[in-house]
């Protein structure tokens, strides 16, 4: 009798939101030799490859339902979530709430079988009575603190609702700490690259950091175990900002932190690169995560020492 030729395996087909950020553009490099994917922005459309569908679609846009038609997904990847810093609040919930809510359902009516979903550590808020170490049970206080920080909330609940009425999505909720390295460009990347980057005086709040190698690695170890739940995203180190600011080579430039309108009027005066201001907080109390729950569920250890992240904002500075 001669043997059945096996059937080959199905690649999982991924939509991974967020492509024309660097940190999607990893985890698409990291995934693109085993799984079948399609990009989605709706900021712009990148060319990712010959091989790899790329869309610039709004979420909210009927248009959108039809790659869910077209594609027979297995999983998701959101990665789209807009940073507080870009944007108006309206456009940022459109997108963040509204348009999350719009993929999740879309999810469930197709049976997609696995969900990442990327968050912030910002969601825990800054304080001065924050616990040392903050794991994943924590309140999150942001929304309280700030009105710019509601959609970041918000998206969460909406993510955990979904985690809890749908098990069937296996939704993971990543929290990740600073995110930094090459090609990111959020508010500390742009402070760490400048050579003058303003302190509040009296203040150095411990911080941590994660390079966009081993961020992109967790997301990858975490849509490969279908593991439901919420996880905080770090390494088991941390520094303070100030001492940051000195490895990366950077001038610190203390200013006075009360009144903060004073502080932010100096700071436009002086045309630095500053932190915006519903992120004073995170530049005076520390914020420290607790992420030895995701290491030990996904066998995660980042690769990259901070040592490696500072000398690469040493030798790679941009004009203020």
């Amino acid at each position: 009798m001669t043997a059945k030729k096996q059937a080959p395996k199905k690649r999982p087909h991924i939509l991974v939101t967020g492509a024309a950020g660097a940190l999607a553009q990893q985890v698409i490099h990291r995934l693109q030799d085993t799984c079948d994917l399609v990009a989605v922005d709706f900021r712009e459309q990148v060319y990712l490859g010959d091989d790899i569908p790329s869309y610039c679609i709004d979420f909210n846009k009927r248009v959108f339902e039809d790659l869910f038609r077209r594609y027979d997904f297995d999983g998701v990847i959101h990665l789209g979530r807009i940073q507080s810093s870009q944007m108006t609040r309206m456009r940022r919930y459109n997108a963040n709430v509204l348009g999350t809510q719009k993929l999740l359902d879309l999810s469930h009516k197709y049976g997609i079988s696995r969900v990442v979903v990327l968050s912030t550590y910002h969601v825990y808020g800054a304080m001065a009575y924050n616990p040392a170490l903050i794991d994943e049970s924590a309140p999150l206080k942001s929304a309280g603190l700030t009105m710019d920080l509601v959609d970041s909330v918000e998206l969460e609940n909406l993510a955990n609702i979904y985690l809890w009425r749908y098990p069937e999505l296996n939704i993971s909720i990543l929290r990740p700490c600073n995110i930094v390295g090459p090609g990111v460009r959020n508010t500390i990347s742009h402070l760490l690259s400048s050579d003058r980057a303003p302190v509040l005086m009296g203040f150095s709040p411990m911080m941590q950091f994660i390079h966009i190698d081993d961020m992109a690695d967790a997301i990858v170890l975490a849509y490969q175990k279908k593991t439901r739940g919420i996880f905080n995203v770090a390494p088991d180190d941390w520094v303070a900002f100030q001492r940051a600011l000195t490895l990366c080579g950077c001038q610190r430039f203390p200013l006075p932190s009360i009144p903060p309108a004073l502080t932010l009027s100096i700071l436009r005066t002086l045309k630095l690169k500053s932190f915006p201001s519903y992120l004073m907080n995170f530049f005076k109390y520390p914020v420290v995560i607790d992420g030895r729950a995701f290491a030990r569920e996904f066998n995660f250890k980042p690769k990259r020492p901070l040592k490696e992240i500072f000398h690469y904002y040493r030798e790679n500075k941009r004009p203020v």
